[in-house]
Order: structure tokens, then C-alpha cells, then sequence
């Protein structure tokens, strides 16, 4: 199985996993950055889409929270963590 993580040098930027499906059904998960998943979660709820799951902490990366769309389209909010210098 390839599973790797895309990491940027240091640098806010695109990342992600790759891996085999685990099932002929398991569908494409796209992810956005945003600057704020709590914005954002307001933004998805008023134009008509849910919130599959709320935002959730991911320690030491940022935020995430899943959405579904007015088509039944599932996505990914990301909000990176804030580095303190």
C-alpha cells in the first residue's frame, strides 16, 4: 500500500495522502484550506450543504471538519495550525 504524506518545507501549501481504495465504493476526498473552518462551516450551511462532521482538532496540524454539498459531494475543511515563532 503507498501512504506517504506531502509535506511542504516548513511552508503553508498542499499535502495530503495517497493509498489504495479500500473498497470498490470508497469515493475521492478532496480537502480546502481555509483561514477559518469555523467561517467557513457558516458559509457551507447557508449556501445549503451540511456538516457531516463538526471541527475537530488534530493536534500539532490544524483543524478539520467534513461537509457534504447541495449534490451529495463530500469535502474537507483544513485550517492549518498557527505556529508561534
Amino acid at each position: 500500500m503507498l501512504s506517504n504524506l506531502l509535506l511542504t518545507k516548513g511552508e503553508s501549501g498542499p499535502g495530503g495522502g495517497l493509498r489504495k481504495r479500500e473498497g470498490a465504493d470508497q469515493r475521492i476526498m478532496n480537502y480546502i484550506g481555509v483561514p477559518s473552518v469555523d467561517e467557513y462551516l457558516e458559509k457551507v450551511e447557508k449556501l445549503g450543504g451540511r456538516v457531516l462532521m463538526p471541527k475537530t482538532a488534530i493536534p500539532g496540524w490544524g483543524n478539520l471538519a467534513i461537509c457534504m454539498d447541495t449534490e451529495n459531494n463530500a469535502f474537507g475543511l483544513w485550517q492549518d495550525e498557527e505556529k508561534s515563532e
